[in-house]
């Protein structure tokens, strides 16, 4: 089946992937104003569905309220308990465009909500009232990054139930526009070094994070990641599954590393989804094993046998 999994190549569908990216932190941006807060931000990420990908139920001025990609029918859909209003999808639709007709229609359904109207953790920066440069939309390879997004979530959401602890349902982070699913071990982390409130927030606890992210101008192939926070001193010292898994050095100085799995070499195995398990496993198993959590405790009881900590790995 791995010939029914898409390739997605940044040089093809750049121009999309920017385009989305932008729609996509304007709808993110009112759940943030329209939600009440949650541990680790997850108050303000976003679910994939059959159709593409949904905020949560938001609540402003009084009206109830979601707002949902359709990268199927190519629409966005707002919705509110008695009506439902969609916007298209389609090149040439610019930021600024998508931003003025978004916060109109929201205005007809009574949701007056304010935004800080500008780009967040991206290199593009133009505020979205005045981004006319960001305007492409190929449906083809919309479609194509949601079936993955809907592949990759349904198997973190097997892995996830190997895991009776603190974890996060699979989710859309839109500042860095990865899905992601993170494990924790129940005990707080040293606080956070630096200024940046949502990191802050999202490291308050010790986490093993997975996740899935498109590419971007750093890395520009599509790619499965695993890190884990406070990195353990021996983190990289542990054996990661499949042979092509690599530990990658991260920030400025490389001071911290992140597990790797290319999505081509997933997608065109005999078995994409048991090399994926495979692999967030390993990943895990490091984490875990080096920062000494409680993984024995930690697993549930529907934990299959590939899902357990296995001694040969603390040697």
């Amino acid at each position: 089946m791995s010939d029914a999994l898409p390739a997605l190549p940044l040089e093809a569908w750049e121009p999309t992937k920017n385009t989305l990216h932008l729609w996509t932190q304007i709808v993110g941006k009112i759940q943030l104003a329209s939600a009440p807060p949650c541990n680790h931000w997850w108050h303000v990420t976003m679910r994939v569905d059959e159709h593409g990908y949904r905020t949560g139920l938001m609540a402003h001025d009084g009206v109830d309220f979601t707002i949902s990609f359709d990268l199927t029918g190519h629409r966005l859909v707002v919705r509110t308990e008695n009506r439902e209003e969609a916007l298209p999808l389609r090149d040439g639709l610019s930021v600024a465009v998508f931003y003025r007709d978004l916060f109109a229609l929201l205005r007809e359904l009574g949701v007056h909500v304010t935004i800080r109207a500008r780009p967040y953790g991206v290199p593009m920066t133009t505020p979205f009232a005045d981004d006319t440069e960001h305007a492409a939309y190929d449906r083809a390879r919309a479609e194509d990054f949601h079936r993955i997004l809907e592949w990759a979530d349904e198997v973190f959401r097997e892995f996830r139930g190997w895991f009776a602890g603190k974890a996060s349902a699979p989710q859309l982070f839109w500042h860095s526009f990865d899905l992601a699913t993170a494990r924790y071990s129940g005990r707080p982390a040293p606080e956070f070094e630096g200024d940046d409130p949502v990191a802050r927030e999202a490291y308050s606890r010790e986490v093993i994070s997975f996740g899935w992210w498109p590419g971007d101008a750093s890395a520009p192939a599509p790619a499965f990641y695993s890190y884990a926070h406070p990195e353990p001193a021996e983190l990289t010292r542990r054996p990661l599954r499949p042979r092509a898994a690599r530990w990658t050095s991260m920030g400025p100085e490389g001071g911290t590393h992140q597990a790797r799995l290319a999505w081509d070499v997933v997608r065109e195995s005999a078995d994409p989804r048991g090399m994926l398990l495979e692999f967030l496993q390993s990943a895990y198993e490091a984490g875990a094993v080096t920062a000494n959590w409680p993984y024995e405790e930690l697993e549930s009881n529907w934990c299959p046998e590939q899902g357990r900590v296995r001694s040969v790995h603390m040697a």
